[in-house]
């Protein structure tokens, strides 16, 4: 991802028209898996115009904001980054920075599986729905930055300390943050924790969104009633079962106007629809506008 002390993989996906898929590798001789960095350095290193393009990370990317205020996009959705808020981008979710120049803070760049699989840590770091945008209270904001601190010291003066050791002092303080800032502080949401029920639809949905797209068929699979399985849905995210679907399939066919040069009916064959004309039907109740317009909106090429 960045240019002076390791070198990643940056490369467009096949037919891609905009998006990179960024992958990372630690720096020779660092602890591998983690980084940690102001953003200024960031900003430095990375090549010219690349943060703010549309990227895919194949790793978890954490900032944690000091000062100034800047917009973030993450799959469509723009957040306000300013200082207390902590950015988490996790991977195969599409970024792309707004004004990076106008904010400061600290960067952490983490690789799927540094932390060890089976622990409460993992299970908040690898949720691949956990939120996006957190903004801790008073206490909570000083511990969470309070980690974010010590873990940088730590990274950036834990050279004289044997290797196993040192990426094992980092790792325990990466714990320390991922549990202050998913457990003692709320994310930008305002919705109760999720039950048993949504988050055995939400995994089936993400498994399942391009061949399922009824309720009453994870019911089935999951052993519960469609209207458990809204009323539970409702509750975690705000919105019924059947519309918590129809969003998850609208993200992929944005993802996939917006970021790969496949036509409509390749679309809607890779999404499960019968015919490009059923996928259209269905893009433009949702979006108001067709697949082909919206993507000659977002990309300004013709469609």
């Amino acid at each position: 991802m960045v240019k002076k002390r390791h070198t990643a993989r940056c490369t467009s996906v096949e037919g891609d028209g905009g998006i990179l898929e960024l992958a990372y590798e630690s720096p020779p001789g660092a602890p591998p898996g983690l980084e940690v960095m102001p953003l200024a350095e960031l900003r430095e290193r990375a090549a010219e115009g690349l943060l703010t393009r549309p990227q895919r990370l194949d790793f978890h990317q954490i900032v944690a904001v000091d000062a100034g205020s800047a917009v973030h996009t993450v799959d469509f959705r723009t957040h306000t980054l300013d200082a207390g808020s902590v950015l988490w981008v996790r991977p195969g979710q599409v970024q792309q920075f707004g004004d990076v120049d106008a904010i400061e803070g600290t960067v952490v760049l983490v690789q799927p599986g540094f932390i060890p699989p089976g622990t409460a840590v993992s299970e908040a770091a690898d949720d691949p729905f956990g939120p996006v945008l957190w903004r801790p209270g008073d206490e909570d904001r000083e511990a969470v930055f309070c980690a974010v601190r010590h873990l940088a010291t730590d990274y950036r003066t834990g050279e004289r300390l044997a290797s196993a050791i040192r990426t094992e002092v980092l790792r325990h303080l990466f714990s320390v943050l991922v549990l202050r800032l998913t457990h003692a502080s709320a994310p930008v949401s305002g919705l109760p924790a999720p039950g048993d029920a949504f988050m055995r639809f939400r995994a089936a949905v993400e498994r399942d969104f391009a061949a399922h797209r009824r309720v009453a068929d994870y019911a089935r699979t999951l052993g519960y009633a469609p209207r458990t399985l809204s009323r539970a849905t409702l509750a975690a995210a705000g919105v019924g079962a059947k519309e918590f679907v129809d969003r998850r399939v609208m993200l992929e066919a944005k993802r996939l106007l917006a970021h790969s040069e496949l036509p409509a009916a390749r679309i809607a064959e890779r999404l499960g629809f019968a015919d490009a004309a059923n996928f259209s039907k269905f893009f433009q109740q949702r979006a108001g506008d067709t697949p082909g317009a919206f993507r000659t909106a977002l990309r300004g090429q013709p469609a």
